[in-house]
């Protein structure tokens, strides 16, 4: 394996919209969604490293998952898990590792993976991050991987490419908000989109510059702590000026202000797991029309349900179409698919009435 190859595993978030399953204290990667036997942060870690050393895999999470992370990756060490002491979006923690890394190996080119994303066809994602490291160690550019979009997805940025462009690595035009249905329909029509997958690929050296250059006070905030990173007092410098950090994503900070981005089309097959809908379209409707993790279902006139529960528990439904059944120990779930964007509101408004406990 290549010791100048690295990965940034991101694992902070809560990934509410999962809720009752997925909460502050045990959020969606840290748990076996799919009823596979791993968790998602357990899947994303193999994926990655059957192109980078395990002990180049550094786990980007919130202190209060540290003992989780641990847990889950027996093989990680103590200092491959960087610990964020305040939730500040994506830019200030990439920033952060990023010069970590590169102070161990000048030489490092990395990629920032979601620990959450569902990828089946491993050998192929590999193939795609390799064409895009090896391009990233002899060019001064920041890469994404961009999903072909299957539908007009509204719930996605896009990332709009140069259409003369015929090589697999194209250079990027802009990247897009989420659109409306139109526009998203229009994105599709022109043949030059894809889904930005939050999947990023670049030099240590390249993204280090491009923070300094696009996010000079950013930078500076973090410059400061190099001679302490990867020493016993870079925790007491992070845990000092971490919160004081802009709070920002890397999409703002550095990639949409950039010129040297590309992106390479992915050739496998790519789910966010983001919402109950995306775990239903990922399993398929395996039971009688519906999609079952765990539970053991008797169902009569019920189909496009969602259905999840502790092992073997025994379900009974009857007369009911396209809803997201959920049942967590104290918290049981039933509610439309269609209104799957509102869990989070609806998390908000149970610990308002039943206590923080709940979330």
């Amino acid at each position: 394996m290549n010791k100048n190859y690295y990965a940034i595993l991101m694992a902070g978030g809560v990934g509410s919209r999962f809720w009752p399953v997925s909460t502050q204290d045990f959020p969606k990667q840290f748990h076996d969604m799919l009823g596979t036997g791993d968790t998602l942060i357990q899947k994303t870690f193999q994926r990655l490293s059957h192109l980078i050393p395990k002990e180049n895999i550094y786990i980007l999470t919130n202190e209060r998952y540290n003992d989780l992370v641990l847990e889950q990756l027996p093989e990680v060490t103590q200092k491959q898990v960087v610990l964020e002491p305040a939730m500040r979006n994506t830019a200030p923690c990439i920033l952060y590792a990023s010069l970590k890394i590169q102070k161990e190996n000048p030489d490092a080119v990395m990629i920032v993976a979601p620990s959450d994303h569902w990828i089946e066809d491993e050998a192929t994602f590999s193939k795609n991050v390799e064409q895009a490291f090896e391009f990233c160690s002899d060019n001064d550019a920041l890469m994404t991987l961009g999903i072909q979009p299957t539908f007009p997805n509204t719930g996605y940025g896009y990332i709009e490419f140069d259409k003369a462009a015929t090589n697999d690595i194209k250079s990027v035009n802009q990247f897009r908000e989420k659109p409306d249905y139109e526009t998203a329909k229009s994105f599709i029509d022109q043949g030059n989109f894809l889904w930005n997958a939050g999947i990023f690929m670049w030099s240590a050296k390249s993204v280090v510059k491009a923070f300094e250059s696009n996010q000079p006070e950013l930078y500076k905030h973090f410059e400061a702590g190099i001679s302490v990173y990867n020493t016993e007092a870079e925790a007491a410098f992070i845990k000092e000026n971490y919160p004081l950090a802009e709070n920002i994503s890397v999409d703002y900070a550095i990639m949409e202000k950039s010129k040297n981005v590309y992106v390479i089309a992915a050739e496998f097959d790519w789910n966010d797991l983001g919402t109950w809908g995306s775990l239903y379209d990922k399993l398929g409707a395996s039971d009688n029309g519906n999609a079952v993790v765990n539970a053991r279902t008797l169902v009569e006139d019920a189909q496009g349900n969602m259905i999840r529960t502790k092992n073997d528990k025994i379900v009974v439904i009857d007369g009911l179409n396209d809803y997201i059944v959920v049942d967590k120990e104290e918290v049981l779930l039933i509610y439309p698919k269609s209104k799957e964007q509102d869990i989070k509101k609806v998390l908000q408004k149970v610990k308002d009435k039943f206590g923080e406990q709940y979330g």
